[in-house]
């Protein structure tokens, strides 16, 4: 599939009824296991977008972050964990369009296969929406791949480069680097960065 091919909300019911997740791990990856390992605060709002399978949601959740909420603008993966995850609350499955998202502003942003989902032409405004979902000095915390692919997609891949110019208007990088603990599919092809949103966006004439 070409960057240009509509990926609607019907592409990617049909990803999820016929199982087509490739990409899904199985469970929170270890990058974000060890970010989230060290956090104190459970009451922190937490949002995992574009979460499908939601394996970082479950964990949260099962290790007692109580505000954790997971979206998806597919019906069918939000359907299938909540039938996983019973004791998730169900008014924190978010069944809509991540770039039409206005809830009160989150704490932290775990990105996992997300952002590697979208179109380049789409990369600048999740990262202007990503900053108007965070509270000032709230964090965008995952990881993206770090190589351009020769396959069609999805997953689409990119460059450090490409990615600090869609974010540094927005954000400060306290992380951007190589990833050390990947997913053993996925080593020496990943980046795990940190980014804390600023104040207020700062644009170069």
């Amino acid at each position: 599939m070409r960057e240009n091919t509509s990926l609607d909300k019907e592409y990617w019911e049909q990803r999820y009824r016929q199982n087509q997740t490739q990409w899904d791990a199985g469970q929170i990856t270890p990058p974000l296991k060890a970010y989230v390992d060290q956090l104190t605060q459970k009451s922190i709002r937490i949002l995992v977008p574009g979460g499908g399978n939601g394996h970082e949601a479950e964990y949260l959740h099962q290790n007692g972050f109580s505000n954790v909420y997971l979206l998806d603008f597919a019906a069918e993966p939000l359907r299938q964990f909540q039938e996983r995850v019973p004791s998730f609350p169900a008014q924190h499955l978010l069944h809509q369009d991540f770039f039409e998202l206005t809830e009160q502003p989150f704490d932290l942003v775990l990105e996992q296969t997300f952002f590697c989902a979208l179109p380049r032409e789409v990369r600048p405004s999740y990262a202007r929406q990503m900053f108007q979902l965070l509270k000032p000095g709230g964090k965008l915390v995952g990881v993206l791949f770090s190589e351009e692919f020769e396959q069609e997609g999805p997953p689409f891949g990119g460059s450090p480069f490409e990615y600090q110019a869609y974010f540094e208007p927005y954000f400060q990088f306290r992380t951007f680097e190589p990833c050390t603990n990947s997913h053993p599919r996925r080593q020496g092809r990943e980046l795990f960065m940190v980014l804390e949103r600023r104040e207020r966006p700062q644009f170069i004439a």
